[in-house]
């Protein structure tokens, strides 16, 4: 019971910080068609800026000031590097952020260097969040959970209750509509692109504190927020929240089980001899393969349901 608690929470925890990171792109693909390959990137500038500015201010001015300056660069790129290339098509955009993304590792390894860094706990949040028999859920991992889901209901609230919300569905949906109304698209556009990598800084300050603050943490989960983003459905939020929580519990109790074929054929009482054909592909422990499972389940969704959980286009 313990066990399966504490691992269940473990793994929402860490599908939630999932989510905040590929929310951003999500939303930048759905609005602007745009797969922004650099994403990861503006995740790992959100933790170092917030590690620069906490070494100031402390963490909580980090949390706020972080996002909002990561938000302006990525309005900055949108302006004066995407905005250029739309009417080039799709290829030179994703060539574009794809060199962007080399751009921000080699801009971090100048101004922070090559090494990990690491900013103060907040008193607040360091500690046991609470104690069942022997073991301690922590305090950071509840914050980072609460604010995944208030991060969630801002979006929905921002998208589906308030005008801006509508302005921009309209702006997507019926751009010249949009601008004989006196909208600027394009501005739209640039804004929504820097509000998606301000969720990527966001879950920079939150993930750079949770796991780690190091030039190699964008290449890290740069690959699994894409597999997010295609199991839960193209442009799809809701699908990515269900691909985040379904992926980060599995690689979780994957990480927590340490039994391998050739513990189950043990037990059954069926020997196999060490030296055997097969016989160290049988002794891989689950947990050895957990960090091939997300990917295994993106070629499933792929074969079986190419539009993803909840997409709605292939």
């Amino acid at each position: 019971m313990e066990f399966t608690l504490f691992t269940l929470l473990n793994g929402v925890s860490y599908g939630l910080l999932l989510f905040m990171l590929s929310s951003g792109l999500t939303l930048i693909f759905s609005m602007m068609g745009v797969l922004n390959f650099a994403h990861a990137s503006f995740y790992m500038l959100g933790a170092y800026v917030a590690y620069s500015i906490s070494s100031l201010l402390g963490f909580w001015p980090a949390l706020v000031l972080a996002p909002i300056v990561v938000g302006l660069a990525g309005a900055l790129v949108e302006r004066y590097g995407l905005r250029p290339l739309h009417k080039y098509g799709h290829i030179p955009e994703l060539l574009f952020t794809f060199g962007l993304s080399f751009l921000i590792v080699e801009v971090v390894h100048l101004v922070w260097g090559r090494a990990a860094v690491s900013y103060p706990m907040p008193a607040a949040l360091d500690g046991p969040l609470f104690t069942l028999y022997t073991t301690s859920f922590p305090a950071f991992r509840g914050f980072m959970m609460l604010v995944a889901l208030l991060m969630l209901g801002a979006i929905y609230l921002l998208l589906k209750r308030t005008r801006i919300g509508l302005v921009i569905q309209a702006a997507l949906t019926h751009p010249a509509a949009a601008e004989a109304l006196g909208h600027n698209v394009p501005r739209i556009f640039m804004w929504v692109f820097g509000g998606g990598c301000a969720l990527a800084g966001l879950a920079g300050v939150i993930g750079g504190k949770a796991l780690v603050t190091d030039p190699s943490m964008a290449a890290t989960l740069g690959s699994i927020i894409f597999v997010v983003v295609v199991v839960g459905g193209m442009g799809s939020l809701a699908g990515a929240f269900v691909a985040s929580i379904l992926i980060g519990v599995l690689q979780t109790f994957a990480v927590a089980l340490d039994y391998s074929m050739l513990s189950v054929l043990n037990w059954v009482g069926l020997e196999v001899a060490e030296g055997a054909p097969g016989y160290s592909l049988l002794s891989l422990t689950i947990a050895q393969s957990s960090a091939i499972l997300p990917y295994l389940l993106l070629v499933l969704i792929l074969i079986f349901r190419p539009r993803g959980l909840l997409g709605t286009r292939e």
